[in-house]
């Protein structure tokens, strides 16, 4: 499959190298609105073809698919313009700035008969297969306690003065939009939408929100969901069961899972999984086009707009509001 990178970021890079270690990939085309950075990275990361203009790389029969990196705010208009030239579409999480945005990326996925797959890796990593296979040992599920909570280096920059992309409201970003989806996405994956949602954040003079936490309300349970760009934890995240605790070192790629009882005893399920991370949705999103879907069986239309629809709650009820927003209405 023929891919064109949309973005010059460092998530492409992280991208490319995964996708280099899955059969038939090929970075074919790269895009960026600078022709001199769509040059340099092109030339850096070894792809053949450059644009500067989007709608020239998606005509120009050189690709197959697009996986579209950019800030938050410009995926819905770039994932539909590369979806109504019949090209498949992986796209970064979090999949748009609002759920209105979301349905319309969904609704041209299915007019032009293109897969649309929102790349939040977690839910294809063997280890997460390992908490999901591994959930009915603990009786019943009462309490998900997940975070993430990485201080960002930008933060520096922002302490200073000086607000860069990731503290950018007109671009969607912010705390919940770039670390509280690894949570969520993956609770609503297992559990699906929550009844209710309760949200608090903390907003910065920049207009987005530096860190937050969740509650999601379940029958009989519920997820408390933490995440922070300005401070960090090393706490692990828990399913906690009637019987037992799933324990797992990290939400978003989770690298040591254990089973753990009332009575002490430890089961280790942590599961061989490769560095790049990010190889496991690739796969599975070449082998959804190659069936002619248009959905993902795991990181599926359904998931992607509940958690949208969650976001956008918590946002509300933070007083979020980006201006996305306001030209979704």
């Amino acid at each position: 499959m023929r891919f064109g990178i949309v973005g010059t970021n460092w998530i492409t890079e992280q991208f490319l190298q995964a996708g280099r270690t899955v059969e038939g990939f090929r970075a074919e085309a790269a895009y960026s609105r600078s022709a001199e950075r769509a040059e340099a990275y092109a030339e850096r990361n070894g792809i053949p073809l450059r644009f500067d203009d989007l709608d020239t790389m998606t005509a120009s029969g050189t690709i197959d698919a697009v996986y579209v990196a950019s800030p938050n705010a410009a995926h819905a208009e770039q994932a539909i313009r590369c979806m109504e030239r019949g090209l498949h579409v992986l796209c970064e999480k979090p999949l748009a700035s609002n759920e209105a945005e979301a349905s319309a990326m969904v609704e041209a996925a299915r007019r032009n008969g293109v897969l649309l797959m929102e790349a939040l890796k977690t839910t294809f990593l063997p280890n997460f297969e390992a908490i999901r296979d591994n959930i009915g040992r603990i009786g019943t599920v009462r309490r998900v306690q997940a975070s993430y909570n990485q201080y960002s280096s930008r933060y520096d920059a922002y302490r200073a003065g000086n607000v860069l992309n990731a503290f950018d409201p007109t671009l969607s970003n912010g705390a919940l939009m770039d670390l509280g989806v690894y949570c969520l996405y993956p609770v609503i994956r297992l559990f699906g939408p929550p009844r209710a949602v309760k949200a608090n954040g903390v907003l910065l003079s920049s207009g987005v929100d530096g860190e937050g936490s969740l509650i999601l309300e379940y029958d009989g349970m519920e997820a408390v969901v933490t995440y922070s760009k300005i401070t960090f934890s090393d706490a692990p995240c828990e399913i906690q069961g009637e019987d037992g605790n799933l324990v797992f070192d990290k939400m978003s790629q989770p690298t040591r899972v254990e089973r753990r009882t009332r009575d002490g005893a430890v089961e280790d399920l942590t599961r061989p999984q490769s560095e790049h991370t990010m190889r496991y949705e690739i796969e599975a999103f070449m082998e959804t086009a190659r069936r002619g879907e248009t959905q993902s069986n795991v990181n599926d239309f359904a998931t992607s707009l509940a958690t949208m629809r969650v976001m956008d709650e918590a946002r509300r009820q933070m007083g979020l509001v980006y201006p996305a927003d306001r030209t979704a209405r």
